[in-house]
Formats: structure tokens, sequence, C-alpha cells
């Protein structure tokens, strides 16, 4: 790469002295054949009548065309090494009209010095038509290089050059996933493969809708590791593109399990494809940061704003609370009443029947203490800041169809284990992604835990 950029370095040198000569000569012919005008102006040395009278000796000012077919042939030397910015739309008609006018102003300029006007005069008009010939020249002589360059290449935007060799060989392992693909190198279509050698250290999809996210990569991942015995949980979140797959090529593949797993569906709008799966299970809530955990995931994903306050008082009051009642409810009577549901009605009651109750689990006085003390204290606007928001956001999910699917135990979120794998389905509706996506970000995090 330095060796390229070395050449083009002195190339463009090169173009540079040129053009540089060819304006020389231009300015020298100008002098010679409008002396007499420059000495009206006052503009001569006894340097330059010296350096005149030298070239003269060379015979370049014999006549007027040797020293317009020295410049011009110069001027085809420098654009030789011309570059410039590439385009699809240069036309051959506007090269050829530059070329046309450029070459008769430029050629044709003598004539003006027979005219029958003052010396000033015949030799303003004879530099400015002999000048703007000579940059129409070069205007179309850039255009015609790279005309010429484009002609010659049939890959103008470098795409053959920014190819290089893709992973050719299919690298298989228990756990990999192999996307099969094609690229071009060197005006060839060939095949590759996208070897995914362990996905547990993560895999991003990212593309806009309808781009074939699904499609090339999720499809794949899906059918790939099904066949190699995985448990799963898939977020379906148009119901049900991935189901069946999931459902289908399960059933084709079953013999690749030691143990057959058992196949569920979450789903909130049609509660007859549906099982019942208790998020809150007490059996894997083991101490209260599995509570404070749960209740945190529940509140940022109803209130996405809280995301970037966490840390203030009117966002961790409600977290607290919320954590307060599912620990309450997880420590009463072994956890018979502690699911989503009874948080929600539980959090309704009032104040005075409310806070004696919860303060009768000793693990979270710590918890409840600030409320209580408002309540003592008659500070009914602080605390209703405190429980309001928590209250409010958490009625949002008061709804027959999401209370009958929480509160039932259909399965356990221990889905990979080994004596009752378990492959899950979740969907979820785009118009009301806002109130099932909390819940099921609840579910992702508990199994996450798991």
């Amino acid at each position: 790469m330095s060796h390229t950029g070395e050449n083009e370095q002195e190339l463009r040198k090169i173009v540079d002295l040129t053009r540089f000569a060819i304006i020389f000569i231009l300015l020298l012919q100008f002098y010679y054949y409008c002396y007499t005008a420059f000495v009206q102006w006052q503009i001569k040395s006894t340097i330059t009548d010296r350096l005149m009278t030298n070239i003269m000796h060379t015979g370049l000012f014999n006549s007027q065309y040797t020293s317009k077919l020295l410049t011009f042939g110069l001027l085809i030397i420098s654009l030789l090494g011309a570059q410039g910015k590439k385009d699809e739309k240069i036309n051959g008609r506007s090269i050829a009209a530059y070329l046309v006018i450029g070459l008769f102003l430029f050629f044709g300029s003598s004539l003006l010095l027979k005219l029958n006007y003052s010396l000033e005069t015949i030799a303003i008009i004879y530099m400015t038509v002999t000048g703007v010939g000579f940059l129409l020249i070069l205007a179309g002589g850039n255009l015609l290089s790279r005309l010429i360059k484009l002609n010659l290449s049939n890959d103008i935007f470098n795409s053959l050059n920014e190819t290089f060799p893709q992973e050719e060989r299919f690298l298989s392992n228990e756990y990999s996933i192999n996307l099969p693909a094609r690229y071009n190198l060197k005006s060839r279509v060939r095949k590759s493969w996208i070897n995914i050698i362990n996905p547990f250290r993560g895999l991003l999809v990212i593309g806009s809708p309808g781009s074939g996210k699904s499609w090339f990569v999720i499809q794949h991942v899906i059918k790939q590791h099904i066949e190699k015995g995985f448990a799963m949980f898939v977020y379906d979140f148009k119901y049900d593109d991935l189901s069946k797959i999931v459902y289908n090529w399960l059933q084709q593949n079953k013999h690749n399990y030691s143990v057959k797993p058992s196949f569920y569906v979450i789903n909130f709008d049609n509660l007859s494809i549906s099982h019942r799966c208790n998020p809150l299970d007490p059996n894997m809530m083991n101490d209260i940061t599995d509570a404070t955990e749960s209740a945190r995931t529940i509140l940022l994903g109803l209130n996405r704003e809280w995301i970037n306050k966490q840390g203030d008082f009117f966002v961790e009051s409600p977290i607290n609370f919320v954590t307060a009642i599912i620990w309450f409810l997880r420590k009463y009577e072994d956890g018979k009443y502690c699911t989503l549901p009874h948080v929600i009605e539980l959090m309704q009651a009032q104040y005075d029947e409310l806070f004696p109750v919860l303060n009768t689990q000793p693990e979270i006085e710590v918890l409840v203490s600030p409320f209580i003390t408002a309540y003592q204290n008659d500070a009914m606007e602080q605390l209703e800041g405190q429980v309001a928001s928590a209250k409010i956001g958490m009625a949002r999910l008061a709804s027959p169809q999401l209370y009958w699917v929480l509160l039932g135990n259909d399965f356990t979120l221990d889905i990979n284990n080994p004596k009752h794998p378990k492959i899950v389905c979740v969907g979820n509706n785009p118009e009301k992604q806002q109130i099932y996506g909390a819940v099921l970000s609840l579910y992702i995090s508990r199994l996450v835990r798991q």
C-alpha cells in the first residue's frame, strides 16, 4: 500500500511540473506577441527582455502555432496522469463540445492579432480568448481521460479490489451454528459458510424490518439447535411465525433428544392454545434478591423512562414497595399465594390494613419502614408519591387473560433441566407490546436466573 502511495505522489509531481511549464510558455507567448501593449502598460524589465531574446534564438516563436502546439502537447502529457472523481454520468457530447470550442478559440485566437483596434484592446482580447480556449481544452481533456479509464474498467467503484477470500470450510461442533452464504471473488460467485463456533459468547442480529433476519439467521439457529438436542426459549414477536417452525422441527427431530422435551406456549391473546406459568414460582425464589430483581424488571418494563433514573428516590421507593409485597407472599404459607396477580391485588389494600401485615415479616421490615414512618407521620403526599407510581403501573396488568396465565403452574422455567427439558414459545402482540413486554421480560429474567 505504501509503495502504491509513493507512485501516486511521484505521478502527481510530474503532472504539476508539466502544467507549470505549460503556464510559463503561455505567459511567454503573451509577452512576446503583445510586447508593445506590455511596454505601454510599463510591464517590462531588462531581465525579461534578455530572457525573451535568448528564447527567440530557439525558434519557439518563429510561428504562433509552434508555441501553441508545444503547449498543447505538454497538456496532453499532463492529462495522461490526471486522476479525478469517478462519475457514471460523464457525457461524450459535452466532452466533444469542450474540446472543439476550446481548440477553436486556442488556435484561432492568432487571427485576432490582425484586428484594426488599439494595441491594448487587441492584447486583452487575444489573451482572454487564448486563456478561455486553454481552460476549455483542459476541462474537456480531464473529462476525456476519466471517460477512457471508465470504459477500460468494468469495476468503476473498485468492488473487485475490495473483495477478499472468505471461510469456505464447514466448521461444526456440538454447539455451532453454520449459516450457508455466497460471496463474489474475482468476478465469480463462490459458496461459503458463516461458522458461529461458540454461540454462548453472544449473537447479535441487526437489520431493518423485512431485511431477512428471521429467514437467514434465526430459523437456522432454531433448526440446528433442535437437531443438536437443545432446550429452547423462543420469543415470538409476531406469533406464530417462529412457533410453527419450532413445533414442526421438533416433531421431526425428537429422536435427537435423550429425554423427549415438552413443548409449551405462552400466549395472552389466545388462551385456548396457551399454557400457564407462574414467573414468581416460590420454589425458584431462594432469597430476597430474587424478589428485588423481579420487582425491578417488571416496573422498569412498565415505565421505560425509569431506566435512566435508577437511584432516584421516587424510582427506588416503588421498587422497594413491590419487593416487600413479593417477598411477603413468598414467605406467607410457604408461597401459596406468591403470584403476580396476588401482588397486584395486595398492593391495592388500604394502608392501615396493609402495613401492619407486611410488618409481620422480619426480612422486609427495612423495606417497609419508610412507608410506615410516612404513614404514621401523616405525610400522605410523600407516601402517595412513593406508592402510587407502583400501583398505577401494576394496575395496567390487571386483566383476566394475564391473570389466568400467570396464576397457573403447567410448567416451571428451569427449561434446561436434564430430567425434564422444555421448549417454550412466548408470543407477543405488537399492538400491546408495552404491557405484554413487561410480563415477558419478567419471564426471561426469572428464566435466566435459573
